[in-house]
């Protein structure tokens, strides 16, 4: 099934919207820094995460195309967990793979829109990254590219539904050669109540979708 792309939302936002949607998000608990691109991203990532650190990158096109997840999955300088799932039996240890998942001491991934009050919203087919980014994680570090900023919650679900879900529905169905992808669950962040729990890192490149 074709699905139309508005790329309407593929545009990065202006400097008037990102300090905007920097001062909210830290009104709501989030900490913010801005970056200039992709490289700059990648090394404050890597300033905030610590070296032998257990780490769970999400599946992200964002820390793809910054080269972060590589990092983490090939450096052997981090106990990526995403490298223990791997090993682990589908069924007979289903449960620590859960549990593995869902409650990383770091987890890193991105978002799918930000809107400019400081509300952050994530779509998800299974629901697999939403338990360590709303409450497992210890620590939350979100890379996001600024075209992922948005006017209001209602403009941010309209860019879940007409943008990031048509794009993600393509590569699943190239990548696992399956029906496709659905947004089954959508978890929205109106605030962070853990102080220094979570940074979210723009950049001002389009990532991701």
């Amino acid at each position: 099934m074709f699905m139309h792309v508005n790329e309407k939302y593929s545009q990065l936002a202006s400097e008037e919207a990102i300090s905007q949607t920097k001062a909210a998000l830290e009104q709501n608990g989030i900490s913010v820094v801005i970056t200039e691109n992709k490289t700059e991203a990648k090394n404050k990532v890597f300033e905030l995460i610590p070296k032998k650190a257990s780490v769970m990158n999400m599946t992200s096109m964002t820390l793809e195309e910054a080269g972060i997840a590589q990092e983490i999955l090939e450096s052997g300088r981090y106990d990526s967990i995403r490298n223990r799932l791997t090993t682990m039996d589908n069924v007979t240890q289903i449960r620590e793979k859960r549990q593995l998942g869902a409650a990383p001491d770091w987890v890193i991934g991105s978002v799918h829109a930000v809107t400019q009050d400081g509300k952050v919203l994530i779509g998800s087919n299974t629901g697999s990254q939403l338990p360590a980014y709303a409450y497992g994680a210890q620590h939350v570090v979100w890379v996001i590219g600024t075209q992922k900023i948005v006017k209001d919650l209602d403009d941010g679900m309209k860019r879940l539904y007409e943008y990031s879900l048509p794009l993600e529905h393509e590569r699943s169905k190239k990548a696992y050669g399956g029906p496709g992808s659905h947004l089954s669950k959508i978890l929205i962040i109106n605030k962070e109540i853990q102080a220094g729990r979570i940074t979210a890192i723009f950049v001002k490149e389009k990532l991701g979708f």
